[in-house]
C-alpha cells in the first residue's frame, strides 16, 4: 500500500492543489533526464525536470496483484534532449522511468506513483509514444534451463566459458563498400574462414552508429575481402570508413561447440534427447528392442 506523506495528503484534501507530475528517466547509456507536465522547472534529488518537454501521460493501469502495471507517455519531439536519432539508436529501450506526484511549490513534498521500464516506442516525424511497464513485468520472463537439444548458454558467458576477447574469436574491420543497408564489404577480416562470424555480434567503433550493436547473419569471404551481412539495418545507416569490432558466432549445436570451439565439456544442451519420431514410434518387425541406446555407432 502506498503511503502518502501527511503534508501531501493535506494538499490533496484541500480545495486547491499545486501538484504536478514529474518523470525521472535513466537511459541505457547512463544519462539521467527529468521532465514535468508543469509549466516551470521542478528540481529534486539532483534532477532538473524541464517543462514543455512534450511529455504527457495516459491513464495508469495499476493492480493489487502480481500482474504488470503499465502506462504510456507521449508527446512531440520538442525537447532538445529527446531526439529522433537517439530514439532510433535504441538509447531509450529498457530505460528506467520513475513517476512522481510533486508539489511544485515545495518539491520535497512528493510521492512516488510508479516505477518501470520503457518498452515499445512508436514514433513519427515529430512525435512519439512510449509504453512503460511496471517492474512486475519481469516476473513474466522465463528463467532457468530448458530441456532442448541446443545449448542454453550464450557464447562467451560464464556458463559457456569461451573468452571472446581472444584473437581467434575477435576481429576488427573497416567498411570499404556498400551493397545495401545491411550488407557491406570490409577489410581486416582476411585471416578468418568463411562464415566464422555468422551468428555472432558486431559493435560499431566509429561512424554514426558508434557504440551500437548488430547481429551478423552471414560472413562470406570473396578473395582478399570479406562481406558482412547483418540481420537488421543499423538505425543511422552504414558509410564507407566506419570501423567495427566483430565476434565469432555459434549456432548452439553440439557439433559446432566441439569442432569450432573445442568446448563440448561446457555444452549446456541435450543433443541426444528423443525427438518427435521417438515419441510417436512403435515396435516393428526386424527392429532391435533390447533396451540399448538409440545412438549406436
Amino acid at each position: 500500500m502506498r503511503e502518502v506523506p501527511a503534508e501531501l495528503q493535506a494538499r490533496l484534501d484541500g480545495g486547491a492543489t499545486t501538484l504536478a507530475r514529474c518523470w525521472h528517466l535513466v537511459r541505457r547509456d547512463g544519462v539521467v533526464m527529468g521532465f514535468t507536465d508543469h509549466d516551470e522547472v521542478i528540481e529534486f534529488d539532483g534532477v532538473v525536470c524541464e517543462p514543455g518537454s512534450g511529455f504527457g501521460p495516459s491513464a495508469v493501469e495499476q493492480s493489487s496483484g502480481l500482474s504488470a502495471d503499465s502506462h504510456e507517455v507521449s508527446g512531440a519531439l520538442t525537447s532538445d534532449r529527446i531526439t529522433a536519432d537517439d530514439i532510433a539508436r535504441g538509447l531509450y529501450g529498457r530505460a528506467e522511468v520513475t513517476l512522481w506526484l510533486v508539489d511544485w511549490q515545495e518539491p520535497h513534498v512528493r510521492v512516488l506513483l510508479s516505477r518501470g521500464l520503457i518498452g515499445e516506442i512508436r514514433r513519427g516525424d515529430a512525435a512519439f509514444e512510449a509504453e512503460i511497464t511496471g517492474l512486475a513485468e519481469r516476473l513474466g520472463q522465463p528463467f532457468g534451463r530448458a530441456y532442448l537439444p541446443c545449448c542454453s548458454a550464450r557464447l562467451g558467458d560464464a556458463e559457456c566459458g569461451i573468452d571472446l576477447m581472444q584473437p581467434e574469436y575477435r576481429g576488427a574491420g573497416v567498411v570499404t563498400g556498400l551493397r545495401g543497408s545491411q550488407l557491406f564489404m570490409a577489410s581486416g577480416l582476411g585471416g578468418f574462414s568463411r562464415d566464422w562470424f555468422a551468428g555472432g555480434r558486431l559493435v560499431w567503433r566509429s561512424g554514426a552508429n558508434e557504440g551500437l550493436e548488430g547481429h551478423v547473419k552471414a560472413h562470406p569471404v570473396e578473395g582478399e575481402s570479406a562481406v558482412v551481412e547483418l540481420w537488421l539495418s543499423p538505425p543511422m545507416g552504414i558509410a564507407a570508413g566506419d570501423a567495427f569490432e566483430i565476434f565469432a558466432g555459434c549456432d548452439r549445436t553440439a557439433a559446432m561447440c566441439s569442432t569450432k570451439f573445442d568446448n563440448l565439456v561446457n555444452f549446456r544442451g541435450f543433443p541426444h534427447m528423443p525427438g518427435d519420431d521417438a515419441v510417436a514410434g512403435y515396435p516393428a518387425k526386424g527392429d532391435a528392442h533390447d533396451g540399448g541406446s538409440l545412438f549406436r555407432g
